[in-house]
């Protein structure tokens, strides 16, 4: 059997990204049959993709249009017809082809629906985004309904919903305590709510389970430095400079260095 090729929606930040795989057609169809332009569109679609990795986003147009015009009720289709309206810079378009391609197969696929609510939580909808989310996350078709569940956060975290958020991110860790999104964003959320103890649990709990990165660090510390704990928050300063020299939370460090008195 031959493999089938996938497409990531890239997202910005770290909300998780699902993949669209597109069906290779290896059955030929009787000429002008019904099944044959169907196999025809799947193939224009494929076609359409490719283009669109290539950066010849002309072609691609001109792939996804055809292959809509033969057959438009397909997740797939409209998936990628999503991901090159999106490249083209036609957003309502692209928009509107993530909710057809939900209509059409979020039921039997809940990357379908993540991949919609990937979309709409970076470009302006975080409610339509994290509702598509959550339906991602319900789905008992969902091998990974904590990631869902931490993304739906991270949307409703965006629109300034904390408290929906955390709720999202509980609902994670419920599923799997070690889900290392749900933990970042939660010692954040306790960190912003003036919970110091709570965010400095959560903290330790994330970096048990995942990389130290420079936003890990500079977190430990302005957590250490609300907590009293000044030798600690100098430790995590301190690996901040040696292990992440070039960040922009280091020369934040060094900034905020040079302001003392």
């Amino acid at each position: 059997m031959r493999q089938r090729p996938c497409l990531a929606l890239v997202a910005a930040g770290v909300l998780a990204l699902a993949v669209l795989c597109m069906p290779r057609v290896s059955v030929a169809a009787e000429p002008g049959s019904r099944a044959a332009i169907n196999q025809a569109a799947a193939v224009n679609t494929e076609l359409a993709l490719a283009y669109m990795r290539e950066g010849n986003l002309k072609a691609a147009r001109e792939k996804i249009d055809k292959a809509l015009q033969q057959n438009a009720r397909t997740a797939n289709t409209q998936m990628a017809a999503g991901f090159i309206y999106d490249k083209l810079g036609e957003k309502k378009k692209a928009m509107s082809h993530f909710e057809q391609a939900v209509k059409l197969g979020g039921k039997d696929d809940p990357d379908v629906v993540a991949n919609a609510a990937v979309y709409f939580c970076m470009n302006g909808e975080p409610k339509r985004g994290e509702q598509y989310m959550l339906q991602a996350a319900a789905s008992p078709l969902n091998a990974r309904p904590d990631v869902a569940y931490a993304n739906a956060g991270r949307c409703a975290r965006g629109d300034g919903r904390p408290k929906d958020a955390e709720q999202s991110f509980r609902k994670a860790l419920a599923l799997n305590p070690k889900q290392p999104e749900a933990l970042m964003q939660m010692a954040e959320l306790s960190q912003d709510g003036g919970n110091g103890l709570q965010a400095r649990a959560f903290l330790e709990r994330y970096t048990a389970v995942a990389p130290v990165t420079a936003g890990t660090l500079w977190l430990g510390r302005t957590i250490e430095l609300g907590l009293g704990d000044a030798a600690q928050a100098a430790r995590y300063a301190q690996r901040l400079k040696d292990e992440f020299p070039t960040s922009e939370e280091t020369a934040r460090l060094f900034e905020a260095e040079r302001a003392k008195p």
